[in-house]
């Protein structure tokens, strides 16, 4: 009998009327239309928040998509394995909490799951936007292929 698939939750973060900063949510979008493994959620958490809390109490694992103004070209796609809540990019002003402020709150309680982060960045918020820019777009396949790739390693079966 095959090991129980893992519990594994896929979190896009982004204000989809902010452009180019909304390709956490874009991405989540799309992989809800894909086939996924057994035991493997994805969720829309928009412009963060502590209600996003509960998630890292209830899944032992999170890929988080987001996206960062790390000087980069626009549509660079990299993996993070943050463990400290310093190893997190630095928050856009567009979440109502960044993702520094969620981990130091999760850790707090004591929920610790293990954490991947794929950051796209991006050059600028377009306020009032709700299309992606064509670099972001056509970013989006690799941060898809990343997701399915991380979702292997960690033992998810399709």
């Amino acid at each position: 009998m095959p090991p129980k698939a893992r519990r594994i939750l896929v979190l896009g973060i982004g204000n989809l009327l902010m452009g180019d900063e909304g390709v956490g949510v874009h991405a989540v979008q799309h992989l809800s239309k894909s086939p996924l493994p057994e035991g493997v959620d994805v969720v829309d958490g928009g412009t963060g928040g502590f209600h996003l809390l509960s998630y890292f109490e209830d899944y032992p694992s999170l890929i988080m998509i987001d996206a960062t103004m790390d000087g980069q070209p626009p549509g660079t796609v990299r993996t993070l394995r943050p463990r400290f809540a310093s190893d997190y990019p630095r928050t856009l002003t567009a979440h109502d909490i960044g993702l520094r402020d969620l981990v130091e709150t999760a850790a707090l309680l004591e929920h610790r799951p293990e954490v991947t982060l794929i950051t796209i960045s991006i050059a600028e918020m377009q306020p009032m936007e709700t299309e992606l820019s064509e670099q972001i777009r056509a970013a989006i396949p690799e941060v898809l292929r990343t997701v399915h790739t991380l979702l292997e390693a960690k033992g998810a079966e399709r």
